[in-house]
């Protein structure tokens, strides 16, 4: 029988049992010989001395379980409301949970915090109710409020199982039918339904008497199923931490695959030792397999939350900090060293976020509350040798928009030079970031686009009202530039935050602050007295819930008003009363202008966040001002794109008896709206119109459509040039175009393939008086080609330029003209020909003799130059003709 390889989480609120649970499971398991206890300080799972001296959990920690058929990693996590973030960090590398909950206490505000957790990272739970020897554990009223609090799935699963049949079935169509039809609920459709938390099996028992214990082992083993896990590597780092030597460990899950030792995870960064930890002992291994919880050293940039191998990045974590605090340094500390060791905290406390904050020459860190600033001071001490101290606690609060802007970002000191465009959107409260690129790769490069969304994550970036982190919005990269040769990596990022800032100012930005959920427990002749209290903080509540002598109130509450009540209520109730809080997440400041005023933050004076951008003139650098920058910008805005679709015809003026509308409907259908309807171009083409002519017979409008890749691949100077720019050869081919259209005045679409663009949506855009179209998804040019000559043969007169013989012969047959590549190339000739010979004429009728007895290949030159196609700088690379 293969064994089954688990990673169970055991989660609780504080003093419910949660680490003697785990004591005992490893006892009954056989996987230790003697029972310890955390209030005699010898438990297995307590290995720090901060632990045992306060008798709670801090960090969380591993051991292994060989149980029947299972070898399961149990990860035991802190239990107090301070130290939850390291919970959390936890439950994204487990396959199942275990939820403890007090008999007597029942299910408290953290409890449902938890559940609320465990929802969002869609983890299958066991419950087991704990301490029911104790007086005042009610087995049938902890199960009413289970159902009523947590979930009505949740099943006594201590009783027979033909008693509890009738109640499954009440879980689940599946599970109704299989009670229905007689054959009974099988084990393999009970694992199911837990896995997919359609159901939630309960026990009862005592842990500190192994009551119940090893029957809610036994189960649990032949309830829960093995994930599946994919041959590729991939792994979850969920925690740092160092040994006592100093070592630094990075702790992940392998989710695919199998990590070895030497194994290159990241340029310069190998696996040196694998380490399964047990309690405070481990054992190394060569090679851990996908399903294991290990410890590797070598890794010096892994970071909590991160995806290694086909892993992605993790979900932005819930709990987190709302109270800041400068940290008071010894007068003999170097303020600088001390902010790099302090640092090392944040690597493995992430929600610390130690700042340095230079205007104040002050360091300030994020802490959930006064246990974790005692804890903190103490660890301080141990790994550093020096007392800290940590003044008065401000509101963390975050800044967000209410307005979809544009932002505009352009960095181009000497040799130097990226532009980026950023869509700025609000979204709804608890979305976090949202980073999206909606750019083509025929506009910028994918490694440019990248790197734009690198810069946008790889920071914590601050709002211009009060300089607090920005949340609740996506941004988008809709336009961006770089240069062949001077544009390097870091420019991009200057270019994008210097974008996202000038959104920001441009935006209507809104002050958020943290909020509490609270449950409030007091005795019921004293609820008038908190009710008046939560008023006056601005709070909401529910209708009393009256329980004999006490009542509970439930609601929500600013945390800069609440953060010191428990201390009130424990005053006026003589210690009867309770409060619970935990965070709900972040609301539109109530006081945001006075907030705002008394933090004094000057966007224009952080230099280290500038909202302006540099340009280039004669060689030397400048500063624009975030309110001009739109009109330095060299990419436009997709507004004024929108704006200039509206207005234009679609090419040039001799060909107003063309019907925009309908061309664009065209497009529309294939596309939807366009997005980016003109193409801003530093090159001016100036094509040469031809004398007034008598009033001819009106003939239908000449559409001329070019399969773009194929006319590159067929000519040889363009091909020669793809091969070292594609890019180039792109823009010369709609160069020659834009010169041919000039002086043909017919309708000229050139259509290029970006059908193996993952996620392309296709894209219209003008370039000077041709339109050119970047194909969508898994959709060639020669199916927009024939699409378009379907929608347009009937009112136009359609060619189509191209050496695909196949494609040649389904356009003949639907009534469009053919024309190869070879063909196309002669119809320039010509063009450049007669355009010659009319700007002869005009010269010799103005009497200039100047270009007489010039050489042809320098009169050919200098026709060019007249004709904008060329400029002076050109002439001594000039070495090909007309085309």
């Amino acid at each position: 029988m293969s064994q089954k390889r688990l990673v169970v989480g055991i989660l609780a609120h504080v003093d419910a049992g949660k680490t003697t649970l785990a004591e005992s499971l490893l006892y009954v398991s056989g996987n230790i010989r003697k029972l310890g206890r955390v209030d005699h300080k010898d438990a297995f799972l307590d290995t720090y001395d901060l632990e045992r001296e306060r008798g709670i959990t801090i960090f969380s920690k591993q051991a292994e379980i060989r149980f029947g058929d299972a070898d399961i990693t149990l990860l035991d996590t802190p239990g107090h409301v301070d130290f939850s973030a390291e919970m959390e960090r936890t439950l994204q590398v487990l396959d199942y949970a275990i939820l403890v909950i007090g008999g007597a206490d029942g299910v408290q505000g953290h409890v449902q915090t938890l559940w609320k957790l465990l929802k969002r990272y869609h983890i299958p739970t066991f419950i087991f109710i704990n301490k029911m020897d104790q007086t005042g554990a009610d087995k049938v009223a902890i199960l009413a409020e289970l159902h009523k609090r947590l979930d009505d799935k949740c099943i006594d699963f201590a009783d027979d199982f033909d008693t509890i049949a009738e109640n499954l079935a009440m879980c689940d169509e599946q599970l109704l039918e299989a009670y229905l039809s007689g054959s009974g609920i099988s084990e393999e459709l009970l694992q199911i339904k837990i896995q997919e938390r359609k159901l939630f099996p309960c026990f009862f028992g005592s842990a500190l008497k192994l009551q119940g214990v090893e029957t809610f082992l036994q189960r649990f083993v032949e309830l829960a199923n093995m994930p599946y896990y994919p041959e590729t590597f991939g792994a979850r780092v969920y925690k740092i931490s160092r040994d006592k030597q100093g070592n630094r460990l990075t702790h992940l899950k392998i989710t695919g695959g199998t990590l070895k030792i030497k194994t290159l995870i990241r340029e310069e960064e190998k696996v040196d030792q694998i380490r399964i930890y047990s309690g405070a002992a481990y054992t190394t291994v060569m090679e851990a397999s996908a399903g294991s919880i290990c410890a590797v050293t070598g890794l010096d940039s892994t970071k909590v939350g991160e995806g290694l191998g086909m892993e992605t990045q993790a979900l932005t974590p819930v709990l987190e900090p709302v109270l800041t605090y400068q940290i008071q340094l010894p007068e003999e500390c170097n303020l600088h060293d001390t902010f790099l060791k302090l640092k090392q905290l944040e690597e493995e406390e992430p929600e610390l976020h130690i700042v340095w904050k230079e205007e104040l020459n002050e360091i300030h860190a994020q802490v959930m509350g006064e246990v974790q600033i005692e804890i903190l001071k103490r660890l301080i001490l141990e790994r550093f040798q020096f007392h800290v101290e940590f003044g008065i606690g401000n509101i963390v609060y975050k800044e967000t928009i209410s307005d979809c802007v544009e932002g505009a970002g352009h960095y181009e000191p000497l040799r130097h030079y990226a532009e980026v465009r950023l869509l700025l959107e609000p979204m709804e409260r608890g979305s976090g970031l949202i980073f999206a690129s909606d750019v083509s790769e025929d506009v910028l490069d994918r490694n440019w686009q990248r790197l734009v969304l690198t810069h946008l994550s790889e920071k914590t970036h601050k709002g211009v009202l009060t300089g607090s982190e920005i949340t609740d919005m996506k941004i988008t990269l809709i336009n961006g530039r770089a240069h062949l040769k001077h544009t390097e990596g870091g420019d991009f990022r200057q270019a994008t935050y210097r974008a996202l800032r000038q959104g920001l100012r441009k935006a209507t930005s809104m002050l958020l602050e943290p909020v509490y959920e609270y449950q409030l427990e007091i005795p019921s002749d004293m609820v008038g007295r908190a009710m008046t209290d939560i008023q006056r903080m601005n709070g909401t509540f529910t209708a009393p819930e009256i329980d004999g002598e006490m009542a509970v109130l439930r609601g929500t509450a600013p945390v800069a008003y609440m953060r010191n009540y428990q201390m009130e209520v424990v005053a006026y109730t003589k210690g009867m009363g309770r409060l619970f809080c935990t965070l709900k997440g972040y609301e539109p400041c109530l006081k945001a202008d006075e907030i705002i005023a008394s933090i004094g933050y000057d966007a224009e004076a952080d230099l280290a966040n500038p909202t302006s951008s540099v340009f280039c003139s004669h060689g030397a650098g400048f500063n624009v001002p975030w309110d001009k920058v739109e009109h330095y910008m060299h990419t436009e805005s997709s507004a004024k794109k929108k704006e200039k679709m509206d207005k234009d015809t679609p090419f040039v003026s001799a060909c107003s008896q063309v019907d925009e509308k309908e061309l664009e409907a065209i497009f529309e259908r294939t596309y939807g709206p366009s997005k980016r309807a003109c193409y801003d171009s530093s090159k001016t083409v100036t094509a040469y119109s031809e004398p007034k002519k008598k009033k001819q017979k009106e003939v239908m409008p000449e559409v001329l459509l070019v399969d773009g890749y194929n006319i590159i691949f067929a000519w040889e100077d363009l091909k020669a040039l793809a091969e070292d720019n594609m890019e180039g050869a792109r823009g010369k081919l709609m160069d020659i175009l834009c010169n041919y259209q000039g002086y043909r005045k017919n309708i000229v679409i050139l259509v290029f393939d970006g059908y193996k663009v993952a996620g392309n949506p296709g894209d219209v855009l003008k370039y000077h008086n041709i339109y050119v179209v970047y194909t969508k998804e898994a959709e060639t040019a020669d199916q927009y080609i024939e699409k378009t000559v379907r929608d347009m043969s009937k009112k136009y007169e359609v060619k189509v330029a191209t050496s695909d013989a196949l494609e040649q012969m389904i356009i003949l047959g639907q009534g469009a003209y053919r024309m190869s590549a070879k063909e196309l190339k002669e119809e320039m000739q010509i063009v450049n020909m007669e355009m010659r010979e009319n700007h002869m004429v005009q010269t010799k009728k103005t009497n200039s003799y100047l270009f007489e007895g010039l050489s042809e290949e320098l009169a050919d030159f200098m026709d060019d130059v007249r004709l904008g196609r060329r400029e002076f700088q050109d002439i001594n690379n000039k070495k090909e003709g007309d085309s």
